[in-house]
């Protein structure tokens, strides 16, 4: 299962969990000796205590050219003692704990995630007939924290519930269980009929037991870039 923490304001104090939102749009972590954290480079906005970094340190190295654009690690490794605070160009960001599952996420909404989980970059099966973008994801699996960002407020949508198939536009969606069932579907929208538009869209389909997570933004002008 997962835990979600919403966005809202936490006091300057200890971190009651190892990462909880600090605001809407920053993680504030729980450094501890000996539970390191990979984040986004750049990402660090504050931090007390003692905290180092380490830019694109050799497990990241590895996954470089396999990366959204294979431009570089954009990934750190902190260490130390102390509380450590991450944003990403003011977006929102929602804190998810894993508790022995798997998440793929999209490269550009991933902020922060415990170094113990198990990670590695994927390509995501069956994405490149139904959309353009976001065919690279980070794959992340076992029990500790992530923190996500969306473009605006997100919502984590629960897929076990009914019977019923979840429908996400590509554009839109920020991070999914993987032992969902995917499929794509394609269907029209209206807006996509002014101008030049075909009218033709796509949605990913899931089904089964997990999590979705999704964003209200659908522009992707930012996807196809790693922002480090």
């Amino acid at each position: 299962m997962y835990e979600q923490h919403a966005p809202g304001h936490a006091p300057a104090a200890p971190a009651a969990a190892r990462m909880e939102n600090h605001g809407s749009a920053m993680v504030k972590i729980a450094m501890q000796s000996g539970q390191d954290v990979f984040a986004r480079t750049g990402s660090m906005v504050a931090y007390e205590g003692f905290v180092q970094y380490e830019p694109n340190p050799p497990a990241v190295r590895q996954m470089a050219s396999q990366w959204l654009t294979g431009e570089g690690a954009p990934l750190m490794k902190c260490t130390g003692d102390g509380l450590l605070y991450l944003a990403d160009y003011g977006a929102d960001v929602v804190c998810v704990h894993l508790d022995g599952d798997s998440i793929s996420v999209n490269g550009t909404n991933l902020l922060a995630f415990d170094a113990h989980l198990q990670w590695g970059v994927q390509r995501v099966k069956g994405m490149a007939k139904f959309a353009g973008q976001g065919l690279f994801n980070v794959g992340i699996s076992g029990t500790g924290w992530v923190a996500l960002t969306s473009r605006g407020t997100p919502i984590v949508v629960d897929c076990g519930r009914g019977e019923d198939e979840t429908y996400v536009d590509p554009d839109a969606l920020v991070a999914w269980s993987t032992n969902l069932k995917m499929k794509g579907k394609r269907s029209f929208k209206a807006s996509s009929m002014i101008g030049r538009g075909s009218g033709e869209a796509y949605q990913l389909g899931f089904s089964g037991q997990g999590f979705v997570v999704v964003q209200p933004s659908e522009d992707s002008t930012d996807r196809l870039r790693a922002r480090g």
